[in-house]
């Protein structure tokens, strides 16, 4: 049987972990390898890495770090940051990555979505959509290069356009809700899911395990991912890894899910 997903997302600047706030004022929480080898120990469902000066910067991949951090996974792995051709894609998968995040290059060059889809299996290719509401309106725009530029670009019709072109997943991440701890955009989620088929994960927006819960309650077999809930501890925000235990996991799963 299918289960939903639990998903610690860990953002890399400057070679450290940090935590954003609306994709804003990066707090550093860590070393990326650190991290990783606790959450080995809380034996999590996969786990998400993204660099995020590698697009804005355009910068290549950071294949050394991708691959200690790969060597040190025991769980499946998804990198994004910085991936703009087949063969970067390739050379990473190389390293041991089970999934690319792909955002900017899906906007910039479309068809590349397919080319990645056909070579390497559409269940390794993720496009991430980084997506903001729009000033005084109800509609949501997607942004690129770490949420800095807009590009006007409705994301429920750029999620049909991905899937028809081979993506595997669609990861919708709320701007507005990044690091803010009151919940996920649940009408953005419910808007794309009602128009694809293939997996999603979402993120932004978590503060409680219930916030995962409501999410899989509603929407049941989907990637619930986060990064502040699982970095930092209480009001002050204290850096401290956490991960739902097997229990707590197997009593939100018993209540919203089977």
């Amino acid at each position: 049987m299918l289960y939903p997903r639990i998903i610690p997302c860990l953002l890399v600047h400057n070679k450290g972990l940090v935590k954003t706030t609306k994709f804003k004022d990066p707090k550093y929480v860590g070393d990326p390898i650190n991290a990783v080898k606790i959450f080995n120990e809380k034996e999590v469902d996969e786990l998400i890495v993204v660099d995020i000066d590698a697009s804005r910067e355009g910068k290549e991949p950071d294949y050394k770090m991708i691959e200690n951090l790969a060597a040190e996974c025991r769980m499946p792995f998804c990198y994004g940051g910085g991936i703009k051709t087949l063969g970067q894609a390739q050379r990473i998968f190389s390293l041991g990555v089970e999934k690319i995040a792909i955002s900017s290059v899906a906007i910039e060059n479309p068809k590349i979505i397919s080319e990645m889809a056909e070579r390497v299996g559409n269940q390794s290719v993720v496009v991430v959509l980084d997506v903001k509401k729009k000033t005084l309106s109800s509609k949501y725009e997607l942004y690129i290069h770490n949420g800095t530029k807009s590009t006007g670009i409705d994301p429920i019709q750029f999620a049909i356009e991905m899937q028809k072109l081979g993506a595997g997943e669609i990861v919708i991440n709320s701007i507005d809700h990044d690091g803010v701890m009151k919940g996920y955009d649940m009408n953005l989620i419910n808007k794309i899911r009602e128009v694809i088929s293939i997996p999603i994960t979402v993120m932004g927006g978590a503060g409680t395990l219930e916030d995962i819960g409501g999410v899989i309650q509603q929407h049941g077999i989907i990637g619930v991912a986060a990064g502040s809930l699982f970095v930092f501890k209480g009001k002050y925000r204290a850096v401290l890894i956490s991960y739902p235990t097997a229990n707590e996991k197997a009593a939100l799963l018993q209540q919203h899910f089977l």
